[in-house]
């Protein structure tokens, strides 16, 4: 198929997703179930909290067209903005995905996400547990107090764009946030082994630093040099503090975010990496790797 028919038909398609939105006569577009059962979700999501997306913007680009055999696989990626207005208040949530599209016979075959949330970077050692990021810790730095709107504006700088100062991961969202905390004021500590403390060094960091489960395991353990309290709701949260996910509620947390802001029922909206997102309502009930056993842990860090 000609180069500007697919990328024609791939901006209709585009488009019609996001007219979805804002318009009960489009039409679900969604090939994967997975994606529409989010955008249900989603819909229920903002009827309840008494919101409603008023307009889409949406942009793009292709990053990568091959042939494999009579299919065209398109890799692209994806910006949109959510304008929300919620009981007299409007927010934008922001969202880059990286995706793939399958054209078949010069119609779109499939269409689906590459960046999901809800797995961890890199392997942990074989018989990890939650014991190499609990045990107590020697030479703990002192930091005077945490500057959660320094964190906040780190988070706002850096969500779509990575810092070069830092690796750029396939499932960022963890190695984000230690950034996002220690411009905060955070000390990192413990550098050279990778299963204790919370740092970043050149070619080396903690797992701490970089996957989710360590992360999570690490916060609420002894004496961690990131001095947070574990609370029992999202409400009690405020901008600069910790939301860990544990997807399946099997154990095994795989996201985190920082909460960059509230909505009108005083409920987080938060940034993240791999999917990145912008003032996104913290419950991810949106994302397809979203399930009815979901748990989170609220951290609140001590100023």
């Amino acid at each position: 198929m000609p180069v500007n028919r697919t990328i024609r038909r791939l901006r209709e398609y585009i488009e019609h997703c996001h007219d979805c939105y804002v318009s009960d006569e489009a039409g679900l577009p969604f090939f994967r179930a997975s994606e529409g059962e989010a955008f249900a979700r989603k819909e229920e999501q903002l009827y309840a909290r008494g919101a409603s997306i008023i307009k889409n913007i949406s942009d793009g680009r292709i990053i990568r067209q091959q042939s494999v055999g009579e299919r065209e696989q398109i890799d692209y990626i994806l910006y949109f903005q959510h304008i929300i207005r919620q009981q007299g208040q409007i927010y934008i949530e922001e969202q880059i995905q990286l995706r793939r599209a399958v054209m078949e016979e010069g119609e779109l075959a499939d269409d689906y996400l590459l960046n999901e949330e809800g797995s961890n970077m890199e392997e942990l050692p074989e018989k990890s547990s939650e014991a190499p990021f609990v045990q107590r810790e020697t030479d703990i730095p002192e930091y005077r107090r945490y500057d959660r709107l320094e964190a906040v504006r780190y988070a706002e700088r850096w969500w779509n764009t990575p810092n070069p100062a830092y690796k750029n991961f396939e499932n960022n969202c963890t190695n984000y946030l230690s950034q996002c905390i220690h411009a905060g004021g955070v000390p990192m500590t413990g550098a050279g082994s990778r299963g204790k403390g919370w740092w970043y060094r050149g070619k080396s960091w903690s797992y701490s630093w970089t996957v989710a489960n360590a992360f999570r395991w690490y916060v609420s353990g002894a004496r961690p040099v990131i001095k947070a309290r574990e609370v029992q709701s999202a409400e009690e949260l405020v901008r600069g503090d910790i939301i860990c996910y544990d997807f399946n509620g099997d154990g095994r947390w795989q996201h985190t975010t920082i909460v960059t802001g509230k909505d009108k029922e005083n409920q987080p909206l938060v940034n993240a990496n791999t999917t990145n997102s912008r003032m996104r309502y913290w419950a991810y009930e949106d994302s397809t790797a979203w399930t009815p056993g979901i748990k989170y842990k609220f951290f609140h860090l001590v100023d």
